[in-house]
């Protein structure tokens, strides 16, 4: 593939979408944590026997088996609505058909988790709304045996390899993603509204740390929010234009495909298997005659060798804090997952400030509070997620501009749904996490009750 075929394929794959005439529509996923109250390992059997009590009740149709025949992922046809399990059986995602109403959204999620915590009660199980599992020590932590995790298990755990090859850190703990648990949210997006979409909300992300932390894990203590650190410090993170926030101001879709050309990829299908292999950036891919690397035969690793094909675009997974789909939606992914009684607040915000863009974009450009220290949107992403505030950042300011920027989302919910989100109560919540409570996290919180 030439470099104007590869440019091409990549404005069909990600920009065509977004010159399409479409209605605003919003889709949300939820990942939780499944715990057993008695600090015990979760019993992987009981969880795929209850979800299969869901599936039967809410009349949801089979999307997907794992290799020992247990459903991992089913859909209800009319609604849209899936249940799935985020790489592990500990970590039970509900994703949302896209609606333009949050409201019919939230209602539909209350009644799937309502059934769900029935069904787990009698186990002595919880399912519950924190972005790391609190028995992340305590349970299996292995892959949903499928080929998808099989592979992203196995290419996590090839870090050592290249350990002083990148100016980036490794951490120790390549399960993360059995055990991590996100709020996202996906908004549709207009063409001409792409690159300053992304622009402000890159601007945003800081803010976003102080109001959404709720991932902390004992071995990082000075963070809150740790989520986003594994994700980083692991091999998503090993071409860091694949994770994490857009360093530089995008200032045209010519620029924004250049930057896609840029991200790695690291996996494949050939003949029904994953094949991962070294990241390498999607510009020297497509210049490579071949390219080696390792599958599953089914007893054990195999090396293999292939020649890339446009097919593997199909494969290019990256985990930007907002990331421009093959849908012409941005994904907002960077949120861990609130306690369920705050589930719609991640939705919500994004909504409700996407629908006043340029009113968040005028407070964020001229902002003084964070941005007028030196630092970029990443580092204070990054300071801004830990315990401890740099001492340089004045909290009063904080207080005012978080209260603006939530005044500024507020609007935008009233303005599309009038009084049906109690958005003014959402607010004072994530208002009270870090006015009140910055130095104690959601989940710290929540204690040992783990309250959902």
């Amino acid at each position: 593939m030439n470099i104007l075929q590869l440019d091409d394929a990549l404005y069909k794959k990600y920009i065509s979408p977004t010159e399409k005439q479409r209605s605003s529509s919003i889709g949300i996923e939820v990942e939780m944590p499944v715990v057993d109250l008695s600090g015990k390992a979760v019993d992987e059997a009981a969880v795929i026997s209850a979800a299969d009590k869901f599936r039967v009740h809410f009349g949801f149709e089979i999307t997907c088996r794992d290799d020992n025949g247990n459903v991992n992922s089913m859909t209800h046809e009319e609604s849209g609505d899936n249940l799935s399990f985020d790489c592990s059986y500990s970590n039970l995602e509900l994703s949302m058909g896209k609606s333009d109403d949050l409201n019919i959204l939230h209602k539909r999620f209350i009644k799937y988790y309502e059934y769900l915590q029935k069904l787990f009660k009698p186990l002595g199980y919880t399912l519950t709304g924190m972005g790391i599992n609190p028995h992340y020590n305590i349970n299996t932590n292995k892959p949903v045996p499928n080929e998808r995790y099989r592979m992203l298990y196995h290419y996590l755990h090839s870090y050592r390899r290249y350990e002083g090859e990148i100016g980036r850190r490794f951490h120790d703990r390549p399960d993360f993603g059995t055990f991590t648990s996100a709020s996202q949210v996906q908004l549709d997006v207009d063409h001409d509204k792409l690159i300053e979409t992304l622009n402000v909300f890159t601007l945003l992300e800081p803010y976003k740390a102080l109001l959404f932390a709720n991932s902390y894990l004992p071995e990082y203590p000075e963070y809150l929010c740790a989520r986003n650190m594994l994700w980083e410090h692991s091999m998503q993170g090993y071409n860091p234009h694949n994770i994490g926030m857009f360093t530089d101001k995008l200032h045209s879709v010519d620029e924004l495909i250049e930057y896609i050309k840029s991200q790695s990829i690291y996996c494949t299908m050939r003949d029904g298997k994953y094949i991962d292999f070294k990241p390498v950036s999607v510009r020297e891919y497509f210049e490579l005659e071949k390219v080696s690397g390792e599958y599953f035969d089914g007893r054990s690793y195999k090396n293999t060798t292939f020649s890339p094909d446009t097919c593997d675009l199909d494969y290019l997974r990256t985990f930007k804090f907002e990331d421009l789909t093959f849908r012409g939606t941005i994904e907002y992914r960077s949120s861990c997952c609130q306690p369920i009684c705050d589930v719609m607040t991640v939705a919500a915000f994004h909504t409700g400030l996407v629908n006043k863009l340029d009113q968040l974009k005028e407070l964020l450009e001229n902002d003084t509070v964070i941005y007028s220290h030196g630092y970029s949107p990443a580092e204070l992403q990054d300071m801004l997620s830990k315990r401890v505030l740099p001492k340089f950042l004045n909290r009063d300011g904080l207080k005012s501009q978080l209260r603006a920027i939530l005044d500024i989302s507020s609007e935008g919910i009233t303005d599309l749904y009038g009084l049906g989100i109690d958005f003014k109560k959402i607010a004072i919540r994530l208002l009270a996490v870090y006015c009140g409570f910055r130095d104690i996290c959601p989940c710290i919180k929540q204690g040992h009750s783990f309250y959902p």
